[in-house]
């Protein structure tokens, strides 16, 4: 079985957030970058089923070489190898098209992710390889089985979950608790250092969107605290103030 995750270098959620270009362009300067953390629970179940079923795992990362200490963590946690296209993620799109190039040249059992990344939060890049691959594409993920060439898995869907199974190939867009965090130790850390990382220049297309502005949400406002015996002022403020009702 060969499996392949698909991994995004985001900002660090403490992060401090500014832009540069008049707005149009994020501001790497003094950023900890992190693996998405939905994508870390992708890796975390590859890594398992590699325990399991013997399959060997490659990760895959859009980005530029400030992304390598991001993919080199994937390697210490687990991963065999590791493949980065050499290009920034500009949409989802261009990502997906980046993940389906490579899937053609080299037929993956499971293409796995996170259900989105925490920077865009679009969700949108496995559904977008799925139908670029002719094949089934399933998200949010929480649990996942592979007996043979059958998936079995829980998704979450409005309101509770549904059980399903599936014919692999599959992508896989995944969330908790499909597997637990897994944290590298000194040993994976230290072979990590001389596993493959394979550079490719990207494929298809440019991007078919562009960034024309980012904005900063609007600053929280005050805070009234209203007596818990006068709910017809609440009503009231809801009303006319916060506009929620």
């Amino acid at each position: 079985m060969k499996i392949l995750v698909c991994v995004t270098s985001v900002p660090d959620t403490t992060t401090k957030i500014t832009f540069t270009g008049n707005n149009t362009k994020f501001n790497k300067a003094g950023v900890q970058f992190i693996t998405g953390p939905y994508d870390d629970y992708a890796l975390a179940r590859a890594v398992e089923l590699k325990e399991k079923l013997g399959a060997s795992v490659t990760v895959f990362n859009v980005g530029e070489a400030d992304a390598e200490p991001v993919i080199r963590k994937c390697l210490a946690i687990g991963a065999d190898d590791a493949i980065r296209v050499n290009a920034e993620p500009i949409d989802a799109y261009f990502v997906a098209e980046q993940i389906a190039a490579v899937a053609k040249e080299t037929p993956y059992d499971l293409i796995l992710m996170g259900r989105e990344s925490i920077d865009y939060n679009g969700g949108q890049v496995h559904g977008i390889v799925g139908e670029m691959l002719g094949i089934p594409s399933i998200s949010p993920v929480m649990r996942l089985d592979v007996e043979g060439t059958t998936a079995k898995m829980t998704r979450e869907i409005e309101g509770g979950k549904e059980d399903i199974e599936a014919q692999l190939p599959l992508v896989l867009g995944c969330q908790e608790p499909i597997a637990e965090w897994k944290i590298p130790n000194m040993r994976g850390i230290m072979t990590a250092r001389t596993k493959p990382l394979k550079i490719i220049q990207p494929a298809g297309q440019d991007s078919l969107t562009a960034v024309a502005n980012y904005e900063m949400p609007a600053p929280r406002g005050a805070v009234k605290m209203i007596p818990a015996d006068e709910a017809e002022t609440l009503i009231k403020l809801l009303r006319t103030e916060a506009k929620v009702i």
